[in-house]
């Protein structure tokens, strides 16, 4: 690019910073197209990565020629606020509409990386705006797209990168509960992204489990569910009564029975009631765990 081009470039973007984010968003977005378009075809394996790092270099080239001297703010609002209420009344757009609305997701995508990485320093409510912007986004790029009869998840990877700003804005004004909530939305995303679909197993586990550690009391559950197993395989397996079964599954559970209550189980109950020993050591150890990082946050 020449001096003289640099310099339309900046006045223009200067003038309009929207316009030049408009066409940034566009051409990207036919960058995304073609990337969808391949994976339909099954020419190209799922992988954002190279299209994220477009995404960064079309970001910085908006950043480098933000002229900050002629943007006024209006007050603790959001300097692309009309790009972001666009995005937002473009999802629920008609299949016919639908490329625009991914033009509008991504330019206001595109906008909130410009507001956050840009000159002009954002107020604590800015900030707080800016990040329920990124999580509406994330939403949205999470969404089933519909292409005929075929659904499919639409840009899990920058879902993820959303929600990751997301949650850092929440932590600059000390919204805990809210970075939990982004927290565990982005991890829900990067397993989205993860490729091939079978190394997703460890994360479906972690999420039903206890929510990737941000809902520690769905454990709760789970440690129900493994003391009514436990107790119906003793009772089935041994000769003693139902109420029985169940006292000793929940002593065990916690403490271990000794080899003098073991005598009536026999040889059947005795592993059954070794392997639940081993698993509530587990479930408490996770569960207790989990549950004082959210207290302490550690």
């Amino acid at each position: 690019m020449t001096e003289h081009e640099d310099a339309v470039t900046h006045v223009q973007f200067g003038n309009s910073p929207d316009i030049w984010i408009d066409q940034h968003a566009t051409g990207y977005a036919q960058e995304v197209a073609d990337y969808l378009d391949e994976l339909s075809a099954e020419t190209r394996k799922p992988d954002e990565k190279p299209l994220l790092d477009s995404f960064n270099n079309h970001v910085e080239k908006v950043v480098t020629a933000f002229d900050h001297s002629k943007i006024k703010h209006r007050g603790d609002s959001l300097l692309f606020s009309d790009i972001y209420a666009a995005a937002e009344d473009a999802t629920t757009a008609m299949d016919e509409v639908l490329q625009r609305a991914h033009i509008e997701l991504l330019m206001a995508l595109l906008a909130a990386e410009v507001e956050l990485r840009g000159p002009l320093r954002l107020s604590r409510t800015q900030h707080m705006r800016l990040a329920d912007t990124y999580e509406k986004l994330g939403r949205h790029l999470l969404a089933a797209e519909r292409t005929g009869q075929r659904v499919k998840s639409f840009l899990p990877g920058h879902a993820a990168m959303a929600f990751l700003r997301a949650s850092g804005l929440h932590a600059l004004n000390e919204d805990i509960d809210a970075q939990d909530r982004c927290g565990l939305a982005l991890a829900r995303a990067r397993r989205a992204a993860t490729y091939p679909a079978w190394r997703r197993g460890a994360g479906w586990a972690s999420d039903l489990l206890c929510g990737y550690g941000y809902r520690p009391f769905q454990l709760l559950g789970w440690i129900a569910a493994q003391l009514l197993v436990f107790t119906v395989a003793l009772w089935l397996a041994t000769p003693i009564p139902i109420t029985t079964s169940l006292h000793m599954c929940l002593i065990n559970f916690l403490n271990p029975l000794g080899l003098g209550d073991l005598e009536e189980v026999g040889r059947v109950g005795r592993p059954l009631l070794i392997l639940e020993a081993y698993a509530g050591i587990v479930s408490t150890s996770v569960f207790f765990a989990l549950l004082v990082r959210r207290w302490f946050r550690l």
